[in-house]
């Protein structure tokens, strides 16, 4: 959560008037007030990024450049993934670790060029992400952290088309794929990426020019503007964690079911925070796993709900859960006893003291339709 004291004013971000302008629900979220739906609900937004394209404000989320000889080798030095093999314009997610192997923070890496990284972090760590950073790599890296950009996440199955309107280049990308880029004639730096399941693009763009790009995309009748409540909506169904909810400082990567953030050679060399814990669960297992969970019937299951077997003996608890719109059921995903992670498994959630019946599903809950190329 955001460090700031409880009556702290809130951060804004450079598109707060365009948010208040179209009837957005403004909420405070990592000390910055956004916008948690617009008038139409969240229910239409979630929709409208299945089968259009959405617009997300996540400017508050923490943008930097590294540059230095050697900056992979400095990173493998904080995170288990490998970036000395990264190809240019290619970008990669990881975590950051710490001693004892649990999860500080989760983020993406772009390689860009010679001697130059762009790493974005979560809105409410940036502050511990940076000095982590600094502290830890500091003296080999130069760390540039950019308080003059916002960043926009233009996502759902016709994002390629509305990018390719306001720059033709962008169709040539694919996903986890990266470069600077004009859009609509401003110099952005934009990923193929996103945290909805769906196709898209993350788009940095400065901070003076955010106010105009977004209006250029909701200009554009495919493109209508989405809050925060449809933001976990959308994750929530693509299976993917939040920091702060599914992982944390408690959870390892292999526990998280993150286990591809691990790179291959980084599982012979080690050489990360809490490697020893994390390379033995990779090799003997773990006690507990992160899982996806279906509900019979209707009613939804919230963080902290505790997950039982079917002789009511607790064996882990939800992480996160909510009502699936596309699926137009509940569904939710927590830990639970590595005995009982096995796709199938049937399983009790006790909510408001009554045993729900549910069961251990694959993730992610709805296909995730990243163009591959």
């Amino acid at each position: 959560m955001s460090d700031l004291p409880a009556d702290a004013p809130l951060l804004t971000t450079p598109l707060d008037a365009l948010h208040r302008e179209l009837g957005a629900r403004m909420v405070p979220f990592a000390g910055y007030a956004m916008p948690v739906q617009y008038p139409t609900g969240i229910l239409a937004e979630h929709g409208w990024c299945r089968n259009h394209a959405a617009l997300f404000d996540v400017s508050h989320m923490g943008q930097a450049w590294i540059t230095g000889a050697d900056v992979a080798g400095a990173l493998e030095t904080l995170v288990p993934a490998s970036y000395r093999e990264l190809k240019a314009g290619r970008t990669r997610y990881t975590v950051f670790t710490n001693d004892q192997g649990g999860i500080l923070d989760d983020l993406m890496i772009t390689h860009v060029g010679p001697d130059r990284w762009f790493v974005v972090v979560n809105a409410a760590c940036k502050e511990a992400d940076f000095a982590r950073l600094q502290q830890g790599i500091g003296d080999r890296v130069t760390l540039d952290v950019l308080a003059d950009r916002a960043l926009l996440a233009l996502q759902g199955p016709t994002a390629a088309a509305v990018m390719a309107h306001f720059a033709p280049a962008s169709a040539a990308m694919v996903f986890m794929q990266a470069g600077p880029l004009d859009v609509a004639g401003i110099p952005c730096f934009v990923t193929r990426s996103g945290y909805t399941g769906e196709d898209g693009f993350e788009i940095s763009v400065p901070a003076d020019q955010a106010d105009h790009l977004a209006r250029l995309f909701l200009d554009h009748p495919e493109v209508k503007p989405c809050g925060l409540g449809a933001r976990d909506s959308l994750r929530l169904e693509a299976g993917l964690p939040l920091y702060g909810s599914d992982i944390d400082t408690t959870t390892s990567p292999v526990e998280a079911a993150l286990t591809f953030a691990i790179g291959k050679r980084r599982r012979n060399d080690g050489g990360f925070p809490g490697a020893g814990r994390i390379l033995a669960e990779l090799e003997q297992g773990t006690s507990r796993l992160r899982v996806g969970i279906a509900l019979d019937g209707r009613a939804p299951a919230r963080a902290h709900t505790e997950i039982q077997d079917t002789e009511g003996r607790r064996i882990g608890e939800v992480t996160s859960g909510g009502f699936a719109p596309t699926l137009n059921a509940p569904i939710a995903m927590g830990y639970v006893e590595t005995a009982f992670a096995r796709p199938g498994t049937p399983l009790r959630l006790i909510v408001r003291g009554k045993a729900l019946e549910a069961r251990v599903v694959s993730l992610p809950f709805v296909e995730q339709r990243y163009h591959r190329g």
